[in-house]
């Protein structure tokens, strides 16, 4: 459940995902655009008196618009900064990724990565920099943890601009106290207070890919001192001695890039991402040696995917696995335990707390907020009661409801159609809700353009509720009225008017001629005897 904060009114903080020395990362969700977002709160150690702090929001503010102008889809977007009334701290409003950070894929207990994968990530973040390089911003912290491969395989570089808004570049071999950076990637001229220029990054680019081609940082020491000066001093391992098949070429570039003068490496990131293209592979080629089951990272995103498919379209596998992950919510499922009447109280008084909160969102419109309540709720619930309890089962169909109004049908459609399936075992194949599932999981189809498959959906509901209630009843006649506008939807006119004529006279003697669907079933008639221009049936009405 969320903690209730909110920053500038509309950023509702969610879950914490990550503690650092320069702040935390929040999930959050913006209550205006009723969308997802990352929340960074920053603890501006600079801001150490009251007289540094206009300094300090006049920096923050120039580096938030700066950074703000990258725009590359490995850059996540910034979609506001706010800084407190009190500087003490400030955030940063990001674009939300979904996906693995690169310290996932490091791990010196495993086999490296294929030499692909680290190249393509190398190339990515490249690419990223050559596109910050241009505004000019220099990202000052590049490092595994603020790297992440997001599901399609793209590489997204976060973090551009904290490193100056923080000043965190200026830590000199003689200051005292604990200095503030990651000494990992730091390059001599940062150690030693200097410049900071793009070739700054370029280091750090040669210890990141250093670290993906053979599962170690670049130095280690033990102490913070130990490691800066060998950042300064010593000289790195080749490669190849660590891992023999790393091309001799691609050894070449690391060390290149890992010259101790900046003026010695090479000339900007264009050159690096020319010297690694002859590593990547191509467009067409199959996965191969990119599948790295040694490395212990089977299912992980592949970096490769887009230069082997690029510009590919979304993978229909995304779609199934969605699906196979609400249907499989119910099977299989374990008896749920027993619980004390204390325990069941409290469960119950949070599932009442949800949907108060589900229907307060509702109010708002911010209907896949409304989802992401509810479905953290199911999962704690199935947990106690099972995933095919009705108190479950009534919260999935929560969730599924909210998603289709936040226009999200292909998340809706496999829920509601495991849904169906559930209550059709729980309470029976023709129970209200199994139908009910049955009819949203059609209408989702319908509004992801598989109208074939949605009127065969809605056609053989009709019939199970005619069975039942007749012809005339709410759900009848809501069906009969979709039925009618898919058939339009399909340019099938005449189809149509056969389905909304009897409609429009059911609704004429139940609900009156004044009803607002009776209304609106009349429009809909009016525009098909355009459109049949008197030689169908509309010549008769």
């Amino acid at each position: 459940m969320p903690d209730g904060r909110r920053i500038a009114g509309r950023y509702e903080l969610l879950e914490q995902f990550s503690h650092g020395g320069m702040g935390d990362v929040w999930r959050g969700y913006d209550a205006v655009l009723d969308r997802p977002v990352a929340v960074k709160l920053i603890r501006p150690q600079a801001v150490a008196s009251p007289h540094l702090a206009e300094e300090f929001e006049k920096r923050f503010r120039r580096e938030a618009r700066v950074t703000a102008r990258i725009q590359h889809p490995g850059v996540p977007q910034v979609f506001d900064a706010v800084l407190d009334e009190s500087y003490e701290q400030l955030f940063l409003v990001m674009e939300l990724v979904d996906g693995v950070p690169l310290t996932a894929y490091v791990n010196p207990d495993r086999p490296p990565l294929p030499v692909s994968w680290a190249v393509a990530v190398a190339a990515q973040v490249a690419t990223v920099l050559s596109y910050a390089h241009d505004v000019p911003v220099v990202h000052r912290d590049l490092k595994p943890s603020n790297i992440l491969v997001a599901r399609d395989g793209t590489v997204k570089v976060l973090d551009f601009g904290i490193a100056a808004i923080l000043r965190t570049d200026v830590t000199k071999l003689t200051a005292t106290g604990s200095p503030i950076g990651t000494h990992q990637y730091m390059a001599p001229e940062q150690v030693r207070g200097g410049r900071v220029t793009p070739r700054t990054d370029l280091y750090a680019l040669g210890c990141v890919l250093h670290e993906l081609l053979c599962g170690q940082p670049l130095f280690s020491g033990d102490s913070e001192w130990q490691l800066m000066m060998q950042h300064v001093n010593a000289a790195p391992v080749p490669l190849r001695r660590l891992r023999a098949d790393v091309p001799e070429a691609l050894e070449d570039l690391v060390l290149h890039l890992l010259r101790k003068a900046p003026e010695a490496r090479p000339a900007d990131v264009q050159e690096v991402y020319e010297r690694l293209r002859p590593f990547l592979p191509v467009p067409g080629e199959e996965s191969g040696e990119s599948e790295p089951e040694g490395a212990g990272l089977a299912g992980a995103p592949d970096p490769t995917g887009i230069f082997r498919r690029p510009y590919a379209p979304r993978s229909r596998a995304a779609a199934s696995g969605a699906q196979q992950n609400a249907a499989g919510a119910g099977a299989g499922a374990v008896p749920a335990p027993v619980l004390p009447p204390a325990q069941r109280d409290e469960l119950r008084e949070q599932i009442r707390e949800v949907y108060e909160h589900c229907a307060a969102l509702w109010e708002e419109d911010r209907f896949s907020q409304a989802a992401e309540v509810v479905g953290e709720m199911v999962e704690s619930a199935a947990r106690v009661l099972g995933a095919e309890s009705k108190a479950v089962l009534a919260l999935r169909r929560r969730r599924a409801f909210s998603r289709q109004l936040a226009g999200d049908h292909r998340s809706a459609l496999p829920e509601f159609e495991a849904l169906a399936d559930a209550y059709g075992r729980v309470i029976g194949p023709n129970s209200d809700e199994a139908l009910d599932c049955r009819a949203q999981a059609a209408r989702c189809r319908g509004e992801l353009g598989q109208v074939t498959e949605a009127l065969a959906g809605l056609h053989g509901v009709l019939d199970a509720v005619r069975a039942v209630d007749g012809d005339v009843s709410e759900n009848a006649v809501e069906l009969r009225r979709d039925i009618g506008m898919l058939l339009l939807a399909q340019q099938r006119a005449a189809d149509a008017f056969e389905v909304l004529e009897p409609l429009h006279a059911d609704l004429c003697v139940v609900y009156g001629p004044d009803d607002e669907l009776t209304a609106e079933v009349a429009e809909t008639l009016a525009v098909i005897r355009l459109d049949l221009d008197g030689d169908g049936p509309g010549s008769a009405g």
